[in-house]
């Protein structure tokens, strides 16, 4: 970027973006020995007459990327989390010396204005004819959207005058990745977290490093490494990189963490914070970016007042013949409960075995009781464990829990 000057100021300024160089590219020509025409003079034209010449690799002639290296010829584009990079030059083109010269650099986006230079440094004393001030800026972009760079130059004339003028210099920071976020609630505690990763810029890039930082009532564990592999093999394989539009899944497993004191974790009611995806990759030519996206928040499922998880089950049972399963009941309220079991069956192929509406006990705020059930299989098949009622005899109140799990029976013969 270069700014004309105005001709009464003895110096001019010229801003210009530092960016890293590309490959020169060529068109290639493939064609036959045969399809090559004659030259008018009647000489015989050979394919290295046809081929581009300048920046081609030797014996490559058809590979389209070269070998030499061609500096940015536009502005380019920037994206958020990237650092932009600009070289500032003042210089003296008058015949004088001019005294007192200070360069100041700011940086005004859509929400604050940011002092890149000049802030707190003194004046240069003199700066003789031809003479220059030379300096290079780095800031790592933070905001979307419309930004302006803002130099402003004073200096003293020869004659003491106070000199002072001021260029303007805007560009658009972009969006490089485009994130979404899903969550999957286990049957047990945890919680899955898939999180879609889009380039969405014009160019490809290598994702270097893709990670949850969990919040402190999580743990959290990568679930995007081989296990059993070479170190720090990944599922995605040895290519690492992904190209314009290319969508990347990572998954992560979170759990809560336990109470202090004991080992179940706590009932995680509402909203809650799980924790923030910190994404760091490289352009094709190297340039490093990084962005970390805010708190991201996950919406507990609602269990009522009653909790069920399903602690042990078999995944398959021969037919007729009873099986175990062990239940836990959590407690999700701020009072005390007096709970009865009562087993209904149902005809989808179980049958609960034993005594229907004993009495559990009570269960406090925050409690939890382990309780083994048997159960008998009569059909084959993929059968829905269901007919579950907890009765509160304090406030008569049932709560109901069908589908608690699936299991598959099959016959002996099969089993055999």
């Amino acid at each position: 970027m270069e700014v004309s000057r105005e001709k009464e100021h003895l110096l001019s300024l010229k801003v210009m973006r530092l960016t890293k160089s590309s490959f020169i590219t060529n068109v290639p020509i493939l064609c036959e020995k045969r399809d090559v025409p004659f030259h008018g003079s009647g000489g015989d034209c050979t394919l290295q007459d046809v081929y581009p010449s300048v920046g081609t690799t030797p014996k490559m002639e058809s590979f389209a990327v070269g070998e030499i290296l061609m500096l940015p010829q536009n502005f380019g584009s920037i994206y958020l989390g990237e650092t932009f990079s600009c070289y500032i030059s003042v210089h003296n083109d008058s015949n004088h010396l001019v005294k007192e010269i200070l360069v100041k650099t700011d940086l005004q986006t859509s929400s604050q204005r940011l002092t890149l230079s000049g802030g707190g440094t003194p004046a240069k004393p003199e700066l003789t004819p031809e003479g220059c001030i030379d300096e290079v800026i780095h800031h790592e972009v933070k905001e979307l959207g419309t930004h302006i760079l803002v130099c402003a130059v004073s200096y003293a004339t020869p004659s003491g005058e106070n000199m002072y003028f001021r260029k303007f210099f805007k560009f658009q920071v972009l969006k490089p990745l485009d994130v979404k976020t899903k969550f999957y609630n286990a049957e047990s505690d945890e919680v899955y977290l898939e999180a879609q990763i889009k380039n969405i810029t014009q160019s490809p890039m290598v994702m270097e490093k893709v990670s949850l930082e969990p919040s402190n009532d999580y743990t959290c564990r990568e679930l995007n490494h081989v296990e059993g592999g070479k170190t720090g093999e990944t599922t995605f394989g040895k290519f690492t990189y992904l190209n314009p539009m290319d969508t990347r899944q990572y998954l992560y497993c979170l759990k809560a963490k336990p109470l202090p004191g004991s080992n179940r974790p706590p009932i995680i009611k509402g909203v809650s914070n799980i924790g923030k995806l910190d994404i760091v990759w490289k352009t094709n030519m190297g340039e490093k970016g990084r962005l970390q996206t805010s708190q991201l928040q996950r919406m507990a499922p609602g269990y009522g007042d009653v909790k069920l998880n399903v602690t042990q089950v078999p995944d398959s049972v021969p037919v007729e013949k009873p099986f175990n399963i062990k239940c836990r009941f959590t407690s999700c309220c701020e009072r005390t409960m007096d709970l009865k079991l009562v087993l209904n069956n149902s005809s989808n192929g179980l049958y609960w075995l034993g005594v229907s509406g004993r009495e559990l006990g009570k269960l406090g705020p925050g409690a939890c009781m382990e309780v083994e059930l048997t159960l008998l299989a009569g059909t084959p098949g993929l059968q829905n464990i269901s007919g579950l009622r907890l009765t509160d005899t304090y406030l008569k109140r049932t709560y109901e829990h069908d589908d608690i799990a699936q299991i598959f029976v099959y016959s002996q013969e099969e089993g055999a």
